[in-house]
């Protein structure tokens, strides 16, 4: 067998990997992502001879594995493995062009403790676009304790496609929009004529006619425009375009009886997407908003994703109070990995026009602003990804639950999702280090201790949509402190996902005291009360959606519709000095969104914190990214960039084992004693016989020679 490799290890032609997953192969995924260089790509991996003890061991299968690109990209992929020490010229340019330098890692034998500088760095460069994968971007770290700590590749194919496909999609975008756009696209812009615009209008109807003009001309065919107004032949347009994408007319206040069309969309087939109108009327901003909704029909674009978190509480050191508000980072730098990602309050009532996808994190009371900015997003076809729930956390200090107002909840309600008063627990639960009183003689003695925690659900396969691929590659997720939804859906259109299940032995229950007690209510700490059953906690609704603002008044109008007349003036003034120019406010309410149009829900305020995800983390001893992941998951699968998924979940340490109770695990521990035990016997047992067969062979010969 050994000879045999040896034999075949100069034949690259042939392949095969009997790992679960696969996770030594370059997948299909890969394999297309190669397929679309059009240029040489270069992979170069600087590890250097003496690097720490533990990440030694993981050099020869990167090796391996940038090799497996090398053969899959033939000769539009060059792969160069270097020791920067021995190449001085290489070094310096490393340092200098791509900010790689030696990293210090300090390591102790019996004889002695020293500090090596060494590299562990992939770099991948597609024209003049390149990306750096550091040794924190490709190890995961796993402690058992202090000294017993296990460091492996995390997931190192994902890391690596994903950056050739970044760099590729950047190198991409400095080139032809049209180029990456397979099917002609139309540009229909309802509007109405000069006469009936106000002025500030008309000479962005005027720019926009240039702006579309150049389009023609780069486009070599792929782009037609039209203009129409609606209220011609007796507004059967105007009809049409109100009942197919929920379009109305268009005033400057609500006491201003002129109303006016400016109302643009982009076709390609089925897919409708609408062009917003820019927030201050500049023709650079028009077009930008023209380009990033053409970028929607193309591949190999960065998306932009739109992102709303609460406001952070400022530190004041002085005081000892240090920064709090719920943090996102590791989801951010998550996404901003593969997207552009904007941060943005909602408070003027606009969504940034290049915008691709919205994703709100645990809101706080949006007002009617904020809400019209969502809302008019999603009529807009867009999607809108909310982690809310009906209670928060505070995880800082005492742990407490308190009713939470986001904002949304006659929103959502109105869209028929209905967030429920009550929090989820799950006898198959995680782990959770939380604080815990017991008596000893006459004094409480508080203590942190790692117990099973029923709010923190452990949501398995069996509760994990696997048909729509949103969950593709992930097998567990916990979410945390997690409120029940009810569907009430009865409207025609609609494709529900059910994302995230409990467990058929879940209960739920409005209380806010969320600290255990086991003396009270045995070994889950809490009283087992209400209807058992599966508990949805995330859901995915996809279709079209009535607006929430069809029969209310604009938020980002001057006036409001039970103002009186003198408090209208008042109210206008004010907003002019504000908005400086002319104080003209000119908006719309889109009454109907397009079938692309979806709303996701995870009902959890915390499970994408920093905090919740370090505190997990801590009880595996490594890193827990599978919320993460999910989400990210589900913004490619909105955005119908869905190459990554198949591979993101894998990695050595993130395939979490099969919950078992006591009696299971018992089970197999004595059964793994026993397999070992029944080893040794059967070695023991062919080694007696090949030593009586060879006595008997010995007696043979002897007998022999003897006669």
């Amino acid at each position: 067998f050994i000879a045999a490799n040896f034999w075949l290890a100069p034949v690259t032609a042939f392949r095969i990997d009997l790992t679960q997953g696969s996770i030594y192969s370059i997948s299909d995924v890969t394999r297309s992502c190669l397929a679309q260089l059009r240029e040489p790509l270069l992979i170069r991996g600087y590890f250097s001879a003496q690097t720490h003890p533990l990440l030694a061991p993981l050099v020869p299968r990167l090796q391996d594995l940038l090799e497996e690109y090398s053969i899959a990209g033939r000769d539009r992929v060059r792969v160069e493995i270097i020791d920067p020490i021995h190449y001085p010229e290489m070094e310096q340019e490393a340092g200098e062009k791509y900010g790689i330098r030696p990293v210090p890692f300090q390591t102790a034998s019996k004889y002695q403790a020293s500090v090596t500088n060494s590299y562990f760095d992939i770099l991948v460069k597609y024209g003049d676009q390149y990306e750096v994968l550091g040794f924190r971007d490709l190890i995961e770290v796993k402690a058992g304790s202090e000294t017993d700590i296990e460091v492996d590749l995390r997931n190192p194919e994902f890391d690596i496609t994903r950056a050739i496909r970044k760099v590729l999609y950047a190198y991409q975008g400095s080139g032809n929009l049209f180029g990456n756009i397979t099917a002609p696209v139309t540009f229909r812009g309802y509007i109405s004529t000069d006469e009936k615009l106000p002025g500030q209008l008309v000479e962005l109807k005027k720019s926009l006619t240039e702006i579309l003009e150049k389009l023609k001309k780069e486009s070599s065919g792929k782009f037609t425009a039209e203009l129409a107004d609606p209220d011609e032949q007796g507004g059967a347009l105007a009809r049409k375009i109100e009942a197919e994408y929920g379009f109305r007319p268009m005033v400057t206040s609500l006491l201003d009886t002129e109303s006016f069309w400016f109302y643009m969309v982009l076709k390609n087939g089925d897919r409708t997407v609408q062009v917003p109108l820019p927030d201050d009327l500049e023709k650079s901003s028009l077009e930008r908003a023209v380009q990033s909704a053409l970028k929607r029909f193309a591949r190999g674009f960065l998306k932009t994703i739109a992102l709303h978190t609460p406001r952070d509480l400022p530190s004041v050191p002085q005081l000892g109070f240090q920064r709090g508000g719920k943090q996102f980072n590791w989801l951010r730098t998550a996404l901003q990995e593969e997207h552009t990602v904007v941060d943005t309050d909602l408070k003027s009532g606009q969504i940034p026009a290049e915008t691709d996808l919205l994703l709100i994190l645990a809101p706080e009371g949006l007002d009617r602003k904020q809400l019209f900015a969502l809302d008019q997003f999603l009529m807009q076809g867009g999607t809108v990804i909310l982690a809310t729930s009906a209670f928060d956390v505070e995880l800082s200090g005492t742990l407490f639950a308190k009713n939470h107002d986001s904002g949304l909840r006659d929103w959502l309600a109105h869209h028929g999702i209905i967030i429920e008063k009550e929090m989820v627990l799950d006898p198959r639960n995680s782990a959770f280090p939380i604080p815990v009183e017991r008596k000893v003689g006459g004094f409480i003695v508080r203590e942190t201790q790692m117990i099973n925690y029923p709010y923190f659900v452990d949501l398995r396969k069996d509760g994990i949509d696997q048909e729509s691929g949103i969950a593709s590659g992930i097998n567990q997720v916990t979410l945390s402190w997690a409120s029940p939804l009810k569907l009430d859906l009865d409207k025609e259109g609609k494709h529900v996902i059910r994302l995230l299940e409990s467990s058929e032995m879940s209960w739920s229950s409005n209380s806010t005291n969320i600290q255990p007690d086991f003396t009270a209510h045995g070994p889950s700490g809490f009283p087992e009360a209400g209807d058992r059953g599966r508990k949805l906690v995330a859901a995915v609704v996809e279709g079209s959606f009535e607006s929430y603002f069809k029969d209310r008044p604009n938020p980002l109008l001057s006036t409001s519709a039970e103002s009186s007349p003198e408090e209208a003036a008042g109210q206008e003034n004010t907003e002019d000095e504000e908005n400086g120019d002319n104080g003209t406010v000119i908006t719309r309410t889109i009454n109907k969104s397009p079938d692309s149009a979806r709303i996701i829900l995870f009902s959890s305020n915390t499970f994408l914190t920093d905090t919740a995800l370090s505190l997990a983390s801590g009880a595996l001893g490594t890193r827990y990214l599978n919320p993460v992941q999910l989400v990210a998951n589900a913004v490619d699968w909105s955005l119908e960039d869905r190459d990554l998924l198949s591979i993101r979940g894998r990695g050595h340490f993130s395939r979490t084992l099969r919950p078992m109770d006591q009696k299971t695990h018992m089970f197999w521990e004595y059964l793994n004693y026993a397999a070992a035990a029944a080893g040794l016997a059967i070695i023991w047992f062919i080694r007696i016989r090949a030593a009586r067969q060879a006595q008997n062979r010995y007696r043979v010969v002897l007998g022999q020679k003897g006669a």
